[in-house]
């Protein structure tokens, strides 16, 4: 008996590190291109076919006057950004002052305009192949199993998450802040939301620091880049990167963060993808110093939020 028992040791032992290390390819390595939610208007057939599901893209609304473009601003009739550089607490900070004419350019892109798991692009290839004026990371909902994906009004997935918040960007460009528990996917979507990004903290609500100096995302250090997304007025936001992790830049706290947004007039504010992952593209060049690892480059992402 006991010489059977050795001889199964190690064809458990083998069987399970093969398993561990398939589930590590299948989470952070081999693509699926998945199936999402049936959008209004598309046949069912016509989404769930052996083809990747695509975003359709809408092209820029016309009679937009000639922009008046420099190297921190780009104004035309509909679309209004101003770029500064901040400093605090040992940080470098980019922030985009973005103010807008209506909600439908403020939107939403996926890497490869394709959803799944771990399909990725740059920020900036991202959002230039959707002629993005202004671009940040998004949630990268492609590491996670869970989490509502709701982009550009299509339900592509509906499984809760517990945990933080997530933000809710309606169609009339005004923000909320739920928890998955207390509503589901589909009400989200009939209650008018155009977009949902499920990572947080809410860092802001009702002009409200709402974290607490301790609160951090996960197992993260204290002080990181940060990317984050605030609504001042109606159609009024801030697109903010921070750099972090260098001897120049030492990286903000989620508290930091929420802070400084508050003293930029900000009624809710949200924690976006950090990290490596934290990147602002404006007229097609990388704005900040992204890390990833001991390097300074972009980091692929699942996805974007971006003015175009």
């Amino acid at each position: 008996m006991s010489k059977r028992k050795s001889s199964f040791l190690p064809v458990f032992l083998c069987a399970l590190f093969l398993f561990t290390v398939y589930v590590l390819l299948d989470t952070f390595v081999i693509v699926r291109r998945l199936k999402g939610a049936v959008p209004q208007g598309v046949s069912e057939t016509a989404v769930f076919s052996s083809e990747p599901m695509q975003l359709s893209i809408s092209p820029k609304a016309s009679g937009v006057s000639e922009p008046v473009l420099t190297d921190s601003s780009y104004h035309d009739g509909n679309i209004s950004i101003e770029i500064t550089e901040d400093r605090i607490a040992d940080t470098t900070v980019y922030v985009a002052d973005v103010r807008l004419s209506s909600a439908e350019y403020l939107k939403t892109a996926l890497a490869e305009n394709t959803y799944g798991r771990n399909v990725t692009d740059t920020t900036s290839n991202i959002a230039g192949a959707v002629d993005a004026v202004l671009a940040i990371n998004g949630d990268f909902y492609g590491t996670q199993q869970k989490g509502f994906v709701i982009r550009g009004g299509v339900l592509y997935r509906s499984t809760a998450k517990k945990g933080p918040e997530d933000l809710v960007i309606y169609s009339d460009g005004s923000f909320g802040i739920i928890r998955e528990s207390d509503i589901t996917a589909q009400e989200l979507l009939d209650s008018g939301a155009q977009d949902v990004l499920s990572f947080g903290p809410a860092l802001v609500e009702n002009g409200e620091i709402s974290v607490s100096v301790n609160d951090e995302v996960g197992r993260a250090r204290a002080s990181n880049p940060r990317t984050a997304i605030a609504v001042i007025d109606e159609l009024h936001y801030l697109f903010v990167v921070s750099d972090g992790r260098t001897s120049e830049s030492e990286g903000l706290s989620l508290y930091e963060l929420a802070a400084y947004l508050q003293s930029r007039g900000a009624q809710t504010a949200y924690n976006l993808d950090g990290g490596g992952s934290s990147t602002m593209v404006f007229n097609g060049e990388v704005v900040n110093n992204p890390t990833s690892g001991r390097s300074i480059k972009e980091r692929s992402v699942s996805d974007i939020v971006y003015i175009g």
